[in-house]
């Protein structure tokens, strides 16, 4: 091995860049955009009926012991299939009853 073509470590730390955190309600508010984006989504499909609430109450059911990271939030309630809606929405008719 040469000498010559090693470069030396540098050990400093990066500067991370600042994050901006958002506040409980622009959360609510981005969490409410994606359920109604969601809906319109399944309107598309022909579920005419489809409301952001009901969206909210399928996909938070789950997380009866606490929220979970907003990563997971997020990917809970783009990647929910009408399929797995309908049960719940099924499920909740029969539980009102």
């Amino acid at each position: 091995m040469r000498q010559g073509n090693l470069r030396s470590v540098n050990r400093q730390p990066k500067k991370q860049p600042e994050v901006e955190l958002l506040q409980d309600q622009e959360l609510m508010q981005c969490i409410e955009d994606l359920c109604n984006s969601k809906a319109a989504e399944f309107r598309m499909y022909g579920y005419e009926n489809v409301t952001g609430e009901q969206i909210w109450a399928c996909v938070s059911e789950n997380y009866r012991r606490g929220w979970p990271r907003l990563n997971r939030l997020v990917n809970d309630i783009m990647s929910l299939k009408a399929n797995r809606f309908m049960n719940w929405l099924m499920l909740s008719v029969y539980k009102d009853q």
